[in-house]
């Protein structure tokens, strides 16, 4: 089955949102903190995620305890990020991968992208920065979930 991943949030209505988003598809998120906000169960919910109880949610201390988990698990990594250059639709998603979007702020660090198995990205019009992270998460998701028939 397919996973998202968030790499340390920085804003719990898009977290709200993303986790929200997963709870209605069936998919299990992994969230790596620590989050830009206090990420507690009470606080989640306030962020509009009244889907709480359906989630599947697993929480990593680091990215390198997720890291070892999922690679113990034998997941393939793909991380969304603006400087890959294959587009999410060219990609080819199976059923094992854990699809990561990364911090608001930043994106993803050095060491996240180094890990990656695969970059993919969603192509804007030029001069453009990004999309919003939960409106590429829930693009690339859907993606995924066509080609592995979820």
């Amino acid at each position: 089955m397919v996973r998202l991943a968030l790499f340390q949030p920085d804003i719990p209505q898009n977290a709200g949102t993303m986790m929200r988003l997963a709870a209605c598809l069936g998919i299990p998120v992994d969230l790596i903190e620590p989050a830009g906000f206090d990420a507690s169960d009470r606080n989640l919910r306030r962020a509009g995620l009244d889907y709480l109880g359906a989630l599947d949610l697993s929480r990593h201390a680091s990215f390198e305890a997720f890291d070892d988990r999922r690679r113990s698990a034998g997941l393939r990594l793909v991380l969304a990020t603006t400087a890959a250059s294959v587009p999410y639709t060219a990609f080819g998603f199976t059923a094992g991968d854990v699809i990561m979007v990364g911090r608001e702020s930043a994106g993803a660090p050095p060491r996240v992208h180094a890990a990656a198995d695969a970059r993919v990205v969603v192509p804007i019009r030029p001069g453009l920065r990004s999309l919003n992270v939960a409106v590429a998460a829930a693009m690339i998701l859907g993606e995924a979930l066509r080609q592995t028939g979820g």
